[in-house]
């Protein structure tokens, strides 16, 4: 008598989903039922024009902002009920808009407040290195005050005080903002590096081009709810984001 076969679906579970979130500001609704997954390994972008919710979105995510409705679930566990710093501790790490440096700490001072939520001290030099090995002009500048950094400098600084942490997801906010083109191809070659090495990256950039070159999807959010979802290469071949976002005509 023959063999049935069986087949058994697995529903794989995104390491960061995010589902029907409602955020405000007073009583301005800037986030409208916005829901997304990023699954490991993953870079996913959010684009659209300023003011469209991309950076209340990281904010709520890594709970800065709370929000009134909605969840926000780290393999599984729901982080809304989470303090800022506690939503680190579980992993979920955020490189501010506008780097937020410490500007009267050294570099490495810097660096080793990135690494509150660790205790075991070897691990916190393990990340160190692995810092200075990604970006050598900080291993350089270790000793050096941090607000005496150019612009690029700091951005690198942000991230690599993001990465002291242990990122399960590492959030992105305008990593490129008010940076000269080559530091630009700088940063996005560093977003890169760190994808190859497994990190996984939600990235919010008004440079919609490149970020849509480093991501593998990516959602277009407007006056705060999802216009938009598709895979990058998708996306870059849309004519309303090649109009709207990526100024061609």
């Amino acid at each position: 008598m023959p063999y049935a076969l069986c087949v058994v679906k697995v529903e794989v579970m995104a390491l960061l989903e995010i589902e029907n979130i409602h955020t405000y500001y007073g009583h301005i609704h800037a986030l409208k039922g916005v829901s997304f997954d990023v699954n490991r390994g993953e870079i996913v972008t959010l684009i659209g024009a300023n003011g469209a919710g991309k950076s209340t979105m990281l904010k709520t995510t890594s709970g800065l902002l709370r929000p009134r409705q909605g969840s926000i679930r780290l393999e599984g566990e729901d982080l809304t009920r989470y303090r800022p710093h506690e939503v680190v501790a579980k992993g979920v790490v955020q490189v501010p808009e506008g780097r937020r440096i410490f500007g009267r700490l050294t570099v490495k001072e810097n660096l080793e407040m990135g690494a509150f939520t660790i205790n075991d001290q070897r691990l916190v030099e393990s990340n160190l290195e692995r810092v200075f090995n990604l970006f050598p002009r900080l291993r350089e500048r270790q000793k050096q005050v941090g607000g005496t950094l150019s612009g690029g400098e700091q951005q690198m600084l942000a991230t690599g005080r993001a990465l002291m942490a242990n990122p399960s997801v590492l959030l992105m906010d305008e990593p490129s903002m008010g940076l000269a083109p080559v530091l630009v191809d700088i940063i996005f070659d560093t977003i890169r590096q760190l994808h190859a090495d497994g990190t996984t990256i939600l990235l919010v950039e008004q440079n919609a081009r490149m970020a849509l070159q480093v991501a593998s999807r990516g959602y277009v959010l407007q006056t705060g709810a999802i216009l938009l979802s598709d895979n990058a290469e998708n996306l870059r071949r849309n004519e309303m984001v090649r109009k709207a976002y990526l100024g061609e005509s």
